[in-house]
């Protein structure tokens, strides 16, 4: 019975409380009671938490849509992640279009120009699919999960701290209205009934005093979780330098599983053939193509104009013809020879190589070289 009475009085205060501070908060609006306001620094403080609240959402939602762009995927990743399940592995685009290639290639037969070449580039898909595979996984080890932690462990415990102390607020410019109100009705009273007047104003003066120091002691302690904002600061740029070395090791990785392709096929610079097959024309590639991140375009008056004869020349001369070189060329294998561009090396056709290439000697130096880098010289 009294474990009953002391939950009815507790409920019945709370409801008091609650209604204290909702007519307090009410006459606050409608500009018929006075606030207390906070500090500037504090101020200063709740408006960076806030600040760094919304951008750090909007960061970590903007780079999941980049890491991940299927919507239904990252829904379903969510919901493991609820779980605490671990999400099934899944086939990427680049494994899927990889693996599809070499499906293809292998159809055709790996030992034609189309099925190896295909089969090249399915290999190279799926290693770039891997390269995916471990950036997503990085970046959300080293950069998602920080900025997540802070939205919903740091940041929670900071809006709560931040509506207790605006509840302690409110009780406490309640706690003034109602001494002002009580010296107010001192002050008109008569005689009559003056001591039981002074009594509340007592009672409103010890209230406003326990308001007070609860009021301040919880500014104090919002006001040490609010400063730890630059901390959590210097904690993401960390994992921003983690998120953008992920991204540069990616990217490096891509490039040279491209580079390595592009040599294996020798099919760079490309050969573009036109509809009357009377040219073929292959572009010059600029000094810095081989550097990650150059804007450097090849401009179509750099263009070298040969003649599909001149190749076929090439190709069946039976002899050894002098060629120059167009272009620099490193060489992907030993069986390959590594080209400067304007050197005048040594060129003959070997029964049985692909059509593509022709042998090359340089002095003691020998090895293959691709034909659409060279110019047969008269």
């Amino acid at each position: 019975m009294n474990i009953m009475d002391f939950n009815v009085k507790k409920l019945a205060a709370d409801a008091g409380t609650f209604l204290s501070r909702a007519v307090q908060f009410t006459e606050e609006k409608l500009g018929q009671a006075e606030k207390t306001e906070l500090d500037a620094h504090l101020e200063n403080l709740l408006s960076k938490a806030e600040c760094t609240k919304i951008w750090t959402e909007k960061i970590m939602k903007q780079t999941e849509v980049l890491l991940q762009p299927n919507p239904n995927a990252r829904i379903e990743e969510f919901v493991y992640e609820k779980l605490d399940r671990k999400a099934p592995s899944r086939i990427n685009n680049p494994e899927l279009l990889g693996q599809y290639m070499i499906d293809a290639g292998t159809e055709f037969g790996p030992g034609t120009a189309y099925g190896n070449a295909l089969i090249k580039c399915g290999e190279t898909q799926k290693r770039i699919g891997t390269a995916d595979r471990e950036l997503i996984q990085t970046s959300a080890l080293n950069f998602l999960t920080p900025l997540r932690n802070f939205i919903e462990g740091d940041y929670k415990t900071i809006a709560k701290e931040r509506k207790l102390l605006q509840n302690k607020r409110l009780d406490l410019d309640a706690a003034k209205t109602r001494l002002k109100k009580a010296k107010a009705a001192e002050t008109r009273a008569s005689q009559l009934n003056s001591a039981r007047l002074e009594g509340d104003n007592i009672m409103s003066e010890q209230e406003l005093r326990i308001t007070q120091s609860e009021f301040d002691r919880q500014a104090e302690i919002t006001r040490l979780l609010l400063e730890g904002i630059s901390s959590t600061h210097a904690h993401h740029l960390r994992c921003l330098n983690d998120f953008v070395e992920a991204q540069m090791t990616y990217y490096a990785q891509c490039y040279q599983y491209m580079l390595d392709l592009q040599k294996q096929l020798g099919s760079f610079p490309s050969i573009y053939h036109c509809n009357n097959n009377q040219t073929s024309v292959a572009p010059t590639p600029s000094a810095s193509s081989n550097v990650i991140g150059s804007s450097t375009l090849t401009s179509t008056s750099g263009l070298v104009i040969t003649s599909p004869s001149n190749l076929t020349d090439l190709k069946e001369c039976s002899g050894s013809r002098k060629a120059r070189v167009l272009y620099d060329y490193d060489a992907a294998n030993s069986t390959e020879l590594s080209l400067l561009a304007d050197e005048v090396i040594t060129v003959f056709s070997v029964v049985g190589m692909d059509s593509d290439w022709l042998m090359g000697e340089r002095g003691n130096q020998k090895g293959r070289v691709p034909i659409t880098y060279l110019e047969l010289l008269n």
